[in-house]
């Protein structure tokens, strides 16, 4: 058996190699078609904006909806995309405390509310009555000491010697006693017809004024710990569940360690709105007035037409395309509001991109 030298083997191998490199390199692959086409300037000057999506709102964004107050969620009474009512309850929180001292307030107010009817009702049946009778008690005491005393007078002018000097003094002391013992319950019986002062009603009136407007104030307070729709909308997102601790600051989202709103709220979305950001180099080339413009969904080839809604006229950084707050920032942007129907056969949703061409000016 002859014996083959591996330099052999290595060459024929080298060559197999290159022939099977040579067939494959030279097929020819049919590149594939994309999956849509790519957005294209419609207008001979147009303009291209990002945008982002919006609920159609007269001013603003939409509306991020916090408490008014700090408490623990015990209930979520809603789901995202769901449409409510304005005043509709979205969500609850713990309102234990706030319960108990509402009541506390509305005991407090009842209580103010007794002492006024107490003092327009003096003066009492039973304490009259006790007024009386120690007035005519005192008259009875008076003309007892009197007679004492004209008695005793009596015997001294008929007989010197029958009564003494101290005698007759004690008689007369005693009977300037009574007399004003007797005027000083006359006047306590006067006192008690006259009833409660009105300055102790005035007072007592503000009192139980201040009371009821503090159980308002409590059960206005306690309102808060529900948080509703302020219109009728659309629920966009949720960002608390049940045991989150909530505030009027927004809720802390773990994640990326910034605070959120609690629950992001949107108009009825039968017409929405976008916010196309033109670049600062590009806002020359805006036409003054109403502008045409047309929207591209990012991943199909639809274009909707955008009705002109209005300029706002400030520019500012570009943060709404990435929405990174803390990203380094050079660029400022000026936002246009179109307005625009969804269409029937694709969804569009708050927050999503889109690309914007709006017919300008020439350079």
């Amino acid at each position: 058996m002859i014996a083959i030298r591996p330099v052999y083997a290595l060459a024929a191998a080298g060559f197999a190699l290159a022939v099977g490199s040579a067939i494959i390199l030279s097929e020819h692959r049919t590149a594939q078609a994309p999956l849509f086409k790519p957005a294209t300037n419609p207008y001979p000057n147009g303009i291209y904006a990002n945008g982002m999506v919006e609920s159609a709102q007269s001013q603003g964004i939409d509306i991020a909806l916090d408490p008014e107050v700090t408490g623990k969620v015990t209930q979520v009474l809603v789901r995202e995309g769901e449409h409510v009512h304005a005043g509709q309850p979205l969500l609850a929180l713990d309102d234990s405390i706030q319960r108990g001292t509402a009541r506390q307030l509305d005991a407090a107010a009842a209580a103010a509310v007794s002492q006024l009817a107490e003092l327009h009702a003096q003066p009492r049946p039973e304490t009259l009555a006790v007024a009386i009778a120690q007035a005519e008690n005192a008259a009875a005491t008076l003309k007892n000491a009197a007679d004492t005393r004209a008695k005793q007078e009596h015997a001294f002018a008929l007989d010197p010697r029958s009564v003494s000097r101290d005698t007759l003094d004690t008689a007369r002391n005693t009977e300037a006693i009574a007399a004003t013992a007797y005027k000083v319950a006359r006047r306590n019986e006067e006192l008690t017809r006259a009833g409660a002062w009105r300055f102790d009603i005035e007072n007592q009136q503000h009192q139980a004024e201040a009371s009821a407007h503090a159980a308002e104030a409590a059960h206005a307070t306690l309102d808060k710990f529900v948080l509703r729709a302020p219109r009728d909308g659309v629920v966009l997102a949720i960002n608390a569940t049940v045991g989150s601790s909530i505030a009027p600051a927004g809720v802390y989202d773990t994640r990326t360690q910034a605070t959120l709103p609690v629950i992001t709220f949107g108009t009825p979305q039968a017409r929405m709105q976008v916010r196309a950001y033109v670049d600062e180099i590009l806002v020359p080339r805006l036409p003054s007035g109403a502008m045409q413009a047309v929207m591209s969904l990012r991943g199909s080839d639809r274009r909707i037409a955008l009705h002109y809604e209005r300029v706002e006229p400030y520019l500012s950084p570009k943060i709404a395309l990435s929405d990174q707050r803390l990203e380094r920032v050079d660029l400022r942007v000026l936002p246009v509001i179109f307005t625009f129907a969804p269409p029937a056969d694709m969804a569009v949703y708050p927050g999503q991109m889109v690309d914007i061409y709006i017919s300008g000016k020439k350079p």
